[in-house]
């Protein structure tokens, strides 16, 4: 083996070692916020579950607000194909679209861990309320919003998403009975009209 061949194996190594400490970081990040919220939650505490120097983690994130916007996002992934979901159809269904793929996130046990981790957080800290607000706008209100021909587009999209962020917070956070029990058919069926109305009815400017 040469010392060039060597060397950019060793190189490959490295990268794939740090990818993977990287990772690691962000899962426990993601666990530790869930179960502490933002303020209780420390770099030195995640370097500590994740088994390395709290230095590594301000190397790869920098400061605390970035791990938990690198966490979120990662978390928030499923929900940012909103815009497709809504595209895929004609423009009278969208209500029942958008609804139907966001209860469906919030459904499955595999991305609703994550998404109320960055509910409670958000609900509680300004700061890791700031860091959602501005994913949110930026990765996924704007891009639902270009879906729209209308000049208030982000505001009927802001209506829409407080009118779905309000009922999963009370599904799935506060769990109000009888929401939080009812068939998920039965919600969308009563929301995605509601949503529709918001998205394409008439008014605004």
């Amino acid at each position: 083996m040469t010392e060039a061949t060597s060397s950019r194996r060793r190189g490959r190594r490295t990268r794939t070692e740090s990818a993977d400490t990287r990772d690691r970081i962000l899962s426990v990040a993601r666990e530790e916020f869930s179960e502490r919220g933002y303020e209780k939650t420390s770099v030195r505490g995640i370097a500590k579950a994740a088994g390395v120097d709290p230095a590594l983690v301000h190397h790869y994130f920098g400061t605390k607000e970035r791990v938990f916007e690198a966490a979120i996002e990662v978390a928030f992934a499923p929900a940012l194909n909103a815009p497709e979901a809504i595209a895929d159809g004609p423009l009278d269904g969208v209500g029942e679209r958008l609804t139907r793929f966001i209860l469906g996130v919030w459904e499955s046990p595999a991305t609703r861990a994550p998404l109320l981790a960055i509910l409670r957080s958000a609900v509680n800290n300004e700061t890791a309320a700031a860091v959602f607000r501005r994913l949110v706008a930026s990765q996924l209100m704007r891009r639902v919003a270009s879906q729209l021909d209308a000049p208030d587009a982000e505001l009927r999209v802001e209506l829409a998403a407080a009118q779905l962020v309000g009922c999963a917070m009370l599904r799935y956070v506060i769990k109000v009975e009888p929401l939080a029990s009812a068939d998920v058919e039965q919600l969308i069926a009563r929301v995605a009209p509601v949503v529709q109305g918001h998205l394409t009815g008439a008014g605004g400017a």
